[in-house]
């Protein structure tokens, strides 16, 4: 048997589906993790070598042991077309899924959430494929150009990426569930 209401009313309190509540949640994290993964300086990191979204930096020490010192070049200034694809990538899914965040909270607060909850999961959706397009594109891309000249690996930056992506996923297939369905098991 399916669920059929999908808020209930009482006086002034409004109680809202765990599934959606839970699907905010996650929106607000993955709006968080991709805030923290953009502004990142650490995508890729190697051995005097380090790459963000951003900037490109080189370091050479001057003599054994001594800490080296860092150049960095701008990747807007460079014409590294893929890199700024994929910045613009990861902006435009962050954006959307701060979009879909802020529709969520307003919609939370006029109580017309349920009637909001697809165009949300559109937004997250759309967010979710431009991120892992440039999550993808990222890494071909860099291994592509440097030719494997020395060990890098894929730093933390990177990695809150995919995790922002897993959450627009989650919080987007959340939002998809219609009162249709039997969310219990009952």
């Amino acid at each position: 048997m399916c669920m059929e209401a999908s808020k209930m009313e009482t006086g002034v309190s409004v109680a809202v589906r765990p599934f959606k509540a839970i699907a905010l949640l996650c929106a607000f994290l993955a709006v968080s993790l991709a805030s923290v993964a953009v502004f990142s300086p650490a995508w890729v990191t190697a051995q005097g070598f380090k790459l963000s979204l951003w900037e490109e930096c080189e370091g050479s020490a001057s003599r054994e042991g001594a800490q080296p010192v860092w150049g960095c070049k701008s990747n807007l200034s460079l014409h590294n077309d893929w890199k700024l694809a994929t910045l613009a990538l990861v902006l435009a899914a962050c954006l959307l899924s701060l979009l879909a965040t802020i529709t969520g909270l307003v919609a939370l607060c006029a109580g017309s959430y349920r009637r909001l909850s697809l165009p949300m999961a559109v937004l997250l959706y759309m967010a979710v494929i431009l991120q892992v397009c440039a999550l993808i594109l990222f890494p071909i891309k860099f291994l592509d150009e440097t030719a494997l000249r020395s060990y890098h690996e894929f730093d933390w930056g990177y990695g809150l990426a995919w995790g922002a992506a897993i959450f627009m996923l989650g919080s987007a297939i959340l939002l998809s569930l219609t009162k249709k369905c039997n969310y219990y098991g009952v």
